[in-house]
């Protein structure tokens, strides 16, 4: 089946090196880790290790919002993400497109969870109830939509880091469906200790971190973009059949990346042990790599949408001929994505690698 291609048309990110894709960017080219901060835990006397995003150097007139002005920091993250990606498509208001947003979230709106519960534990009967809208997957989502106005199909996904590109191929499907004239993509997470405190349990060596990243997909010709989506593999989940490793390798077959000039994103973050299966997978590569978490920290989706950022920000500027995302989630599964600045037609690569129809 014959299909328009798909480009990017935006990016956006909030990150702990700033409020823009330019402050990520600067922070990935010295390629020195970014400073870490010491949280309290309540009632250890030990803190937990953190990448704070910074606060901004002005008060975003979009906070002024009313449907933002009792919000969790994941909804202001998504938020900046979100118009900085669209800039494009809001500088020609006059023309009315249907816009699709889809926001993937791992842990989603925790502060504001954490904030209800204990109101509620320490006294049910004066607990607010206007808490709990802001505890639910659906609150970032839903404030964005209403920020955009355009928006007329909103999902929320909700997995693990690599579901961010599951939220990718879906936005594919929509523009290929003529569901949606264009459509973006979020990846979005927030700051808590009780979260730095469960990271730590799994991993010692990883630096908890928050943040949003955002690509704002159209079909070719309706926004000079000059990225392409060339191709999104097929999810290699997890089972008792498949594990880790092997998702990885069978991803990594699949994307088949590697010539001269292109640039592997991966989500290597400095862990031995999470690490193994992707770097196993991707053993054989021989050109640049680029792995965001060891500078930014571990974003958890927010990670995954940085990664993406990244790539097509190296492809946008010329630094790359083309770049292959690798995302090995922690607990589903392992997915690649490829973008480049001139190609063929868009394709869903099939187990087998022929080329087919992108699906979520």
């Amino acid at each position: 089946m014959d299909v328009s291609r798909i480009v990017v048309a935006g990016l956006g990110a909030v990150s702990p090196a700033g409020w823009n894709v330019a402050a990520l960017r600067e922070a990935l080219a010295k390629g020195e880790p970014l400073p870490v901060q010491s949280i309290e835990r309540p009632g250890w006397p030990k803190p937990l290790r953190a990448r704070l995003v910074p606060n901004p150097a002005v008060r975003p007139e979009f906070l002024a919002h009313p449907r933002l002005r009792r919000t969790s920091p994941v909804t202001h993250y998504a938020a900046a993400a979100a118009l900085e990606a669209t800039a494009g498509l809001r500088a020609s208001p006059e023309v009315k497109r249907r816009v699709g947003l889809i926001v993937c979230l791992q842990a989603g709106c925790v502060q504001y969870t954490c904030r209800f519960f204990d109101e509620t534990l320490k006294n049910p009967a004066t607990a607010s109830p206007l808490l709990f809208p802001e505890t639910v997957y659906a609150a970032p989502g839903s404030h964005v939509a209403a920020l955009l106005k355009d928006v007329t199909l909103v999902y929320s996904l909700v997995g693990d880091p690599a579901s961010f590109l599951q939220g990718v191929a879906l936005g594919a499907q929509w523009l290929e469906e003529k569901r949606v004239d264009a459509c973006l993509v979020i990846g979005a997470e927030e700051f808590n200790w009780i979260l730095a405190d469960a990271l730590w349990l799994f991993d010692r060596s990883a630096i908890l971190t928050s943040g949003a990243g955002a690509l704002c997909l159209c079909r070719e010709g309706e926004i000079a973009a000059g990225i392409e989506l060339a191709a999104i593999t097929d999810a290699h989940t997890y089972s008792v059949r498949h594990n880790r490793a092997e998702s990885a390798r069978n991803m990594r077959r699949q994307l088949n990346g590697g010539a001269a000039g292109e640039l592997l994103c991966n989500g290597l973050g400095g862990s031995p042990r999470m690490d193994e299966a992707e770097r196993a997978a991707w053993k054989d590569w021989s050109g640049a790599q680029l792995s965001p978490k060891r500078i930014l920290g571990e974003g958890l989706m927010a990670a995954a949408a940085w990664q993406c950022v990244a790539a097509c920000d190296a492809v946008a500027n010329g630094r790359s001929a083309a770049a292959n995302v690798s995302l090995v989630g922690s607990n589903q599964q392992a997915i690649g994505a490829r973008f480049v600045r001139t190609g063929p037609s868009i394709s869903h690569l099939s187990a087998s690698g022929d080329a087919g129809n992108i699906h979520a």
